[in-house]
């Protein structure tokens, strides 16, 4: 397969920058997605050693990926401690 997309790459080079950014668009999504199921506080691996582990974050940690207009450095515990 990978013989064949290598012949059509020489024959027609105009779809270098198609597989080009279609590969890096499919190594963003996925890099995203990797971020998401490591990185976000709702989502929980372990569940016998850490079952809730947004509990056990402060009120300026910042876990979405982009904000628009919010200073987390702010903000103040507004939650009773579990």
């Amino acid at each position: 397969m990978l013989l064949t997309i290598r012949k059509q790459l020489r024959s027609h080079p105009a779809l270098i920058p198609l597989f080009f950014f279609i590969g890096g668009g499919a190594a963003m999504s996925l890099m995203y997605l990797a971020r998401l199921g490591l990185r976000n506080p709702d989502v929980s691996w372990d569940r016998k050693n850490n079952p809730e582990p947004w509990n056990k974050l402060s009120p300026n940690y910042q876990y979405k990926f982009f904000t628009v207009n919010m200073d987390y450095s702010k903000l103040k515990k507004d939650r009773p401690d579990f």
